[in-house]
């Protein structure tokens, strides 16, 4: 059955994902599919991947600070996704499982990548810096200069600690609460408290030259 498995197409969200928790239908909606899906049923599995495909492909691009490898790391956790739904069980909720199956996968590649030295985190703040001040000067326009905000945060919050990064995307992006990053994390409450509270002490840092232009 796997062979013959087809996903919905994913790619990169083209503006802010709708946080998974905040869906209209809810995490109800998510354990009927995966009781279907624990079935074999393709149909269940293709209405779960396009329900959360944007939230997953967001988090993971913003996680690695690159999108390029995002769609296919999303297309792997949806795999085991698919995998494993006979031994899942609503413990938690989906979306708990879910972007814990993302974190490890990404932490795996970053991990790929720190072994094979693609990119320093040096290099990556070095070619940051160059590239917003360049983009700067040749973007005045108001919605360019919005984006490459957003470019910026981007590029800051990848350099944030594993931990760190994933509590402020899954806060800050998904919108979920402590108790599920905690999950994800597989810490406390407090813990992720402490790990935004210095995430963003460092996000401050990092942009108070840029946001004081």
């Amino acid at each position: 059955m796997e062979a013959a498995l087809t996903f919905p197409p994913i790619h990169m969200p083209s503006s802010r994902p709708i946080p998974a928790n905040e869906s209209a239908d809810g995490d109800d909606v998510d354990v009927a599919l995966m009781r279907r899906i624990a079935e074999g049923d393709e149909r269940a599995f293709r209405d779960l991947v396009e329900r959360h495909q944007n939230a997953v492909v967001g988090t993971v691009a913003r996680m690695l600070g690159d999108p390029t490898e995002a769609e296919d790391i999303a297309q792997l956790a949806f795999l085991r996704i698919w995998k494993h739904a006979k031994r899942w069980r609503p413990d938690a909720k989906f979306t708990t499982y879910l972007f814990t199956i993302t974190r490890n996968l990404v932490f795996n590649e970053s991990r790929r990548r720190s072994r094979r030295k693609e990119v320093s985190s040096e290099e990556r703040e070095e070619d940051s810096g160059f590239q917003m001040a360049s983009e700067t000067r040749h973007e005045p326009q108001e919605e360019a200069m919005k984006l490459e905000m957003h470019q910026q945060i981007d590029r800051a919050i990848a350099t944030l600690p594993e931990a760190q990064r994933t509590a402020v995307i899954l806060y800050s992006y998904e919108s979920l609460p402590y108790e599920e990053i905690a999950s994800v994390l597989n810490t406390s409450v407090s813990s992720v408290k402490s790990l935004l509270f210095r995430a963003r002490t460092t996000l401050r840092e990092r942009l108070a030259s840029y946001l004081a232009e």
